[in-house]
């Protein structure tokens, strides 16, 4: 929770209610740019330290589900991660959605340096 969501994220308002389970659901909640986000889904595909998909829609669009898959491995020192999320209603859902990922892989990437 210190480093889920993009930049906007106001610090301490993260909320998550995860069952990290095939089948298992998850709900996650935070403040940006002064307003309440909620997003959950189910996860469909859990294999520890390997692969993660689960759906994704936005408490106010819950009929705009998409599809996200995290695999990671081991590579050299470090570890390879491939996000993937897919199955967007239109170009403008899957551009945002791009800036939100990319803000907070960059947050995990200096939250892990």
């Amino acid at each position: 929770m210190q480093w889920f969501g993009p930049a906007s994220v106001e610090e301490g308002s993260v909320k998550a209610d995860i069952d990290l389970r095939v089948g298992g659901r998850y709900r996650i909640s935070f403040n940006a740019n002064g307003d309440y986000n909620e997003v959950g889904g189910v996860y469909r595909e859990v294999v520890p330290n390997q692969r993660l998909v689960f759906s994704w829609a936005w408490h106010s669009t819950p009929e705009r589900e998409s599809l996200v898959t995290i695999s990671i491995k081991p590579e050299g020192s470090g570890t390879l991660l491939v996000f993937n999320h897919a199955q967007f209603v239109d170009e403008k859902a899957r551009d945002s959605h791009e800036r939100g990922w990319t803000e907070l892989l960059a947050r995990l990437e200096t939250h892990l340096a």
